[in-house]
């Protein structure tokens, strides 16, 4: 069922071929839960619950044990993979609440990375003014958007689940629903800036940054040597200068020279925001995301 080993930019060109949407929203938003698995044909255009409960719920005892084969279904491996899907996926706060220590939660990393389900993002060095005794976790990511959805709405309350009672994934997806998609409008947004840089001034390496003073949600490097720092707002909002204005103080604070920002927004910007606009400053909307599939 869980697709051959693929990058996130690969996998989301199959899932446009394969669910063509009326909009780039409704599509980043079930890719979000159903990315990286074939599921046939979905309609992209109906309500995420909906989908949900016919496609996952009401199938669930099929797909447990398709995700037990790959993950081995050891209960410690699953109570790690749902701490790191509901939190931040830093390895502290992840090995906390999934109740291990840290000599039993590293461990557990290295196999489940061995197995191709997470992988492991370092924190860059190189612009902090850290002391040589201090140290930052690591952040763990799903490598499968689906298998991310499965351990925070499926697998912790897999009780009910199993009984066919969905009332309780239901009301966490109700509190979720307006943030779950934010992680991987992050990382595609840095698979765009792969395509939009590549003719100009090729990015080298590009992922999320942070340190003991800030966090972006974009932090890249050319092949020229230029830095990029960005961030990425899945809101219904236009975003306003503001934003702008608090990269800039952040990217002073932990010391980064930043020669472009980038803003990449579902709703847009505002007209003050826009005037900026220029090689220093570029503005993407998911208008842009038409180039991850073309």
């Amino acid at each position: 069922m869980i697709s051959e080993k693929q990058t996130l930019k690969e996998a989301f060109k199959i899932f446009y071929k394969e669910h063509p949407g009326k909009s780039f929203e409704d599509l980043l938003e079930k890719f979000a839960i159903f990315g990286g698995v074939g599921w046939g044909e979905i309609d992209t255009s109906k309500p995420s619950y909906e989908l949900i409960e016919k496609l996952i719920l009401k199938d669930y005892h099929y797909i447990r044990n398709d995700i037990s084969e790959i993950t081995g279904g050891a209960p410690l491996y699953h109570a790690l993979l749902s701490a790191i899907a509901m939190g931040d996926g830093k390895t502290h706060a992840s090995y906390k609440r999934a109740k291990l220590e840290k000599e039993v939660g590293d461990k557990a990393v290295e196999e489940l990375t061995a197995r191709g389900i997470i992988r492991v993002q370092k924190p860059k060095k190189e612009f902090t003014s850290w002391e040589n005794d201090e140290k930052l976790d690591n952040k763990l990511y799903f490598t499968t958007p689906f298998l991310r959805f499965w351990f925070a709405f499926v697998s912790p309350l897999f009780k009910g689940i199993r009984d066919g009672d969905y009332s309780e994934v239901k009301k966490r997806w109700q509190n979720r629903e307006a943030e779950f998609a934010n992680l991987i409008f992050t990382q595609l947004s840095h698979e765009l800036l792969k395509d939009i840089f590549a003719k100009e001034d090729p990015v080298e390496e590009i992922s999320s940054y942070w340190d003991k003073e800030a966090e972006f949600d974009i932090f890249a490097k050319t092949e020229s040597g230029k830095t990029v720092v960005g961030s990425t707002k899945y809101t219904n909002t236009k975003i306003k200068k503001s934003e702008l204005t608090r990269l800039q103080e952040l990217a002073k604070k932990a010391g980064i020279h930043a020669d472009i920002f980038v803003i990449v927004s579902k709703k847009g910007f505002s007209s003050e925001l826009k005037a900026l606009k220029g090689q220093n400053l570029r503005l993407l909307t998911l208008k842009n995301f038409a180039k991850l599939v073309e």
